[in-house]
């Protein structure tokens, strides 16, 4: 059993995000073969990049407010919302723009580190 203070995971910056950070709080490297566990910190008014990748991920918003968006749509979501994105649906998180946004995100843990990410490029993606 693993036991530890979230915090104490240190923040590692996502190099394609300004203003938002990663914490892998559960992953292989603790033994963790089938689900990791990251929480996501977006500054006020940053955003992930619009983007897909071939797993699904599970979220659950502890903290502030902002928007999910996809190709269907956007949605408001704020502490106790849970969100389910597909395999390869294009979507982008977006934190309030004077609120930072916390959410626990889960991935399969099999390949999902190993695949690469698409990104569209700035001209295609959504903006926040």
């Amino acid at each position: 059993m693993l036991v530890r203070d979230a915090f104490s995971v240190p923040a590692q910056p996502v190099a394609e995000a300004e203003g938002v950070t990663v914490r892998w709080l559960i992953s292989t490297n603790d033994g963790a073969d089938n689900f990791h566990m990251r929480l996501f910190e977006l500054q006020p008014g940053a955003s992930t990049p619009w983007h897909q990748h071939p797993w699904e991920h599970e979220v659950f918003v502890l903290d502030g407010e902002g928007t999910i968006k996809s190709e269907s749509g956007e949605h408001t979501i704020k502490a106790g919302s849970v969100v389910f994105v597909a395999p390869n649906e294009w979507h982008q998180f977006c934190a309030h723009p004077e609120k930072p946004l916390k959410f626990l995100c889960l991935i399969p843990a099999t390949g999902a580190c190993l695949i690469p990410v698409a990104h569209k490029e700035a001209k295609e993606a959504k903006g926040c």
